[in-house]
């Protein structure tokens, strides 16, 4: 095993990272922002205000994008169990 391929396989494992979170974290700031308007627009700081809207959206989010998320992760793992047997030789 050398250098090269546990690089990659790092690489890999933290730009799968990064596309699984996105759009969670997006929806979240999104709705975060334009809550953030709202209050500030009408002067209601309540802080529980916020927390209801992004649940809803991350919700939302996971359940649309769910079955692609689950798809991409089970073909990395898949992708990661095959290579070891190249790995350990």
């Amino acid at each position: 095993m050398n250098p090269e391929i546990i690089m990659s396989i790092g690489q890999r494992a933290l730009e799968m990272t990064l596309m699984l979170a996105a759009p969670m974290l997006l929806v979240g700031l999104a709705i975060g922002i334009l809550v953030g308007i709202f209050q500030a627009a009408t002067q209601i700081n309540e802080m529980t205000l916020s927390f209801i809207p992004k649940l809803l959206g991350i919700a939302g989010t996971l359940l649309l994008l769910g079955p692609w998320m689950l798809k991409e992760l089970t073909g990395y793992t898949r992708m990661l169990i095959e290579s070891i047997p190249s790995l350990i030789s």
